[in-house]
Parts: structure tokens; C-alpha cells; sequence
């Protein structure tokens, strides 16, 4: 067994991170998620109390008003040497002109510093509002980037399963690709590919040697840790300026995904590629993910709408979050029909300015189904 440099054993160390359900990636996202909730429930209860200080206040600042006239028009009524006898008997203080001049000189200063408090509340209102909708949002992003998480480490796997089975058959551009989606240096998404590529320079051992420390105790894993650090291993170091020619190890063409597979799907789909410029075609190829195409195609035909709309809307067929605004829209009230007939607003924003749009309109006070799409 090869003794593996420092370097590519930490690289290795993540990718196999990366692999397992103790994802970084998932921690990350799963503490964001836990935030955004508490957040939630915070602002959810904070939006409920101001809400009901607010209508204290208003209710007060409306009897103020009420009463406060009614009051100073019962006191003007009063004669008080009409009652001059009880008044001065029993020692009562009651002059009712001095009443009324307080009520005119204290009422209005009363009545506006309880208006100014329910402005404040409106205004804390309001933050807390957008912070609450944040939170909201942030839940929602975070559930459509932990199903690429999910998809994008299955086919980590996949790729890892073929390496260590020695049948990987993809090609460089592909390991590339999807080793781009972690959170991954440029040098080490180059490595890793190398590494997947062929295994046999690294991965056979690292995978070898991780399968047996699983079966050591602690105590063993321990004193092996101890005894490389005592004595530094010679460090065999890849050969980046390995090609692929070199490599004898026989390997099968992968098959690339053509124009003609992709009129297979259109037709399959219910698509005719005929309605289709060949620029459309290769916009599609270029953007390829049969799982989101079925999806959206699907989207609309469960909706019973017609499918031409992805004639004039090619970017619609192959757009990653068309599913999650088609369902952002339909939230606040708005049909599939309503939807389908104003396709601009699916083109025009991607998911996260589309949330910002909607919070924006009800914020300025509109109701967001009130206003017609084409608005938007």
C-alpha cells in the first residue's frame, strides 16, 4: 500500500466528507435552516404583539378624540354657580371653565404623542415584516439548493462507485462539472478529477486504507497516528503533467448526449422538435438536464396548458427554478392560466427577485393578487 502525501490524503478527507450524510455542505445548510426557522418564529410572535399594540393605540387615540370632545362639551354646559351650595358645603374642587381649559391645552399634545407611538409601531411593523420574510424565503432557498445537494452528491457517488469499481468511463469535462458544484479550489477540483480519472495513482489506496482503519480500534488508529509522526514518510507527489493517453488502461467511450437524442426526448415528452430552430435545439443541449425538462414540461401538463409556451420561451424548458416560482406565484393567488398567459414574469426574474417583487408590492400596502402580472 502507498504511503499518500498530507495533501492528497486531506483532499481525499473532504471528497469522502462530501460523500456521507455529514456532509459539510448539509451542516452548513442545515444550521442556516435552523437560524432561519428561530428567526421565523421570533418575528412571527414579535408581527402578532405589534400588531395588537398598534390597535390598543389606535383604539386609544380614536376615544381620546371622542370622549375628549364630548367631555368639554358637558363641562361648557355646566353652570357652576348652579350647583355653588353642594360645591362649597361638601368642599368639592370642581370648576369646570378650569377643566375645559386643560382639556384644550392637554387633549392635542395627548392625542398626537399616542399617534407618533402607533407610527413607531408601524414602523418596527415593517422591519419586522421584512425580516420575517427573509427568514421565509432563506427556508425556502435552502430546501431548493439541499435537492441539488442531494442530486449533485448521488452523483458524486455514482462517479466515486465507477473509479473504485475501475469502469470510469466519464469524461474529464463531466467530473469537472459537477466537481465545481462543492466548495472546492480550482486546484483541487483538478486534482480530484485526476484522482477520479484514475484511481489507481491514489484512490484504490486511500479507499484501502480507510475500509481497514474502520476495522482497527481507537487505541490502534491512535498509536499508527503517533507513529507517523515520529517518522516522516518519503512523499510520493502525483504526476500533474500526467495525459490521459498515457494511461494504458483501456476505456470506454462515454456517449454524448446529440441533437438526435434530444428529438427522442421532445418526442417522448409530448414536444414536437419541428416548432423548434436548431438554435433552439443547441440552447437546450448546451443547458441539458433531462430531470428538469421532464419536470417543467410536466408543470404545465398536469395544469392541462398548452405546451407552445415553450416555443416562444425556450430558456422555460431547461430553467432550474421554474417550479418553485410557477408555485411562489400560485401562493399569493394567482391560477396556472393566469400564469401561463403572462410567461414574462417566469422570463424575466430568477426565483429570489421575484420573492423581493412580491414583498415590495405588499409592503407598499398592494395585495400582490390584486395586481395584474404584466405589472410585475
Amino acid at each position: 500500500m502507498k504511503i499518500l502525501s498530507p495533501e492528497v490524503t486531506r483532499l481525499l478527507d473532504k471528497l469522502y466528507n462530501l460523500r456521507g450524510s455529514d456532509s459539510v455542505i448539509f451542516k452548513e445548510m442545515e444550521s442556516a435552516h435552523k437560524k432561519a426557522e428561530e428567526t421565523k418564529e421570533r418575528t412571527t410572535a414579535e408581527k402578532a404583539t405589534l400588531q395588537e399594540q398598534i390597535a390598543g393605540l389606535e383604539a386609544d387615540s380614536k376615544n381620546l378624540s371622542e370622549q375628549g370632545k364630548k367631555l368639554i362639551e358637558v363641562l361648557k354646559g355646566i353652570d357652576k354657580n348652579a350647583y355653588a351650595t353642594v360645591i362649597d358645603r361638601l368642599h368639592i374642587n370642581f370648576d369646570p371653565e378650569a377643566l375645559v381649559e386643560k382639556l384644550d391645552s392637554s387633549l392635542p399634545e395627548t392625542i398626537e404623542k399616542v399617534n407618533s407611538d402607533i407610527e413607531s409601531s408601524k414602523e418596527e411593523l415593517v422591519k419586522v415584516e421584512e425580516e420575517m420574510n427573509s427568514a421565509i424565503t432563506t427556508i425556502e432557498e435552502i430546501g431548493i439548493r439541499k435537492d441539488a445537494a442531494i442530486a449533485n452528491q448521488e452523483k458524486l457517488n455514482e462517479y466515486f462507485d465507477l473509479a473504485l469499481a475501475g469502469n470510469i468511463n466519464i469524461t474529464r469535462d463531466s467530473i469537472t462539472s459537477l466537481l465545481e458544484q462543492f466548495d472546492l479550489t480550482e486546484e483541487e477540483t483538478r486534482e480530484a478529477a485526476k484522482i477520479l480519472m484514475f484511481p489507481e495513482d491514489a484512490l484504490y489506496d486511500y479507499d484501502a486504507k480507510l475500509r481497514e482503519s474502520e476495522k482497527k480500534s481507537i487505541s490502534e488508529v491512535m498509536q499508527e497516528a503517533k507513529n507517523q509522526e515520529i517518522v516522516e514518510p518519503k512523499v510520493e507527489k502525483l504526476d500533474e503533467e500526467v495525459e490521459p493517453v498515457k494511461v494504458e488502461t483501456p476505456k470506454v467511450e462515454e456517449h454524448k448526449f446529440d441533437r438526435e437524442d434530444l428529438i427522442d426526448l421532445f418526442n417522448e415528452i409530448g414536444l414536437d422538435y419541428l416548432d423548434y430552430t436548431t438554435s433552439d435545439l443547441d440552447q437546450v443541449l448546451e443547458h441539458y438536464n433531462e430531470k428538469v425538462i421532464r419536470r417543467n414540461v410536466n408543470i404545465f401538463k398536469e395544469n392541462s396548458l398548452s405546451l407552445d409556451i415553450f416555443v416562444d420561451h425556450i430558456n422555460l424548458l431547461y430553467d432550474k427554478e421554474l417550479e418553485a416560482k410557477m408555485d411562489r406565484l400560485q401562493r399569493i393567488g394567482k391560477s396556472a392560466l393566469d400564469i401561463y398567459l403572462n410567461p414574462t414574469v417566469l422570463t424575466k426574474y430568477d426565483y429570489k427577485n421575484l420573492d423581493k417583487a412580491i414583498i415590495l408590492l405588499q409592503d407598499s400596502g398592494l395585495d400582490p393578487k390584486q395586481v395584474p402580472l404584466m405589472a410585475y
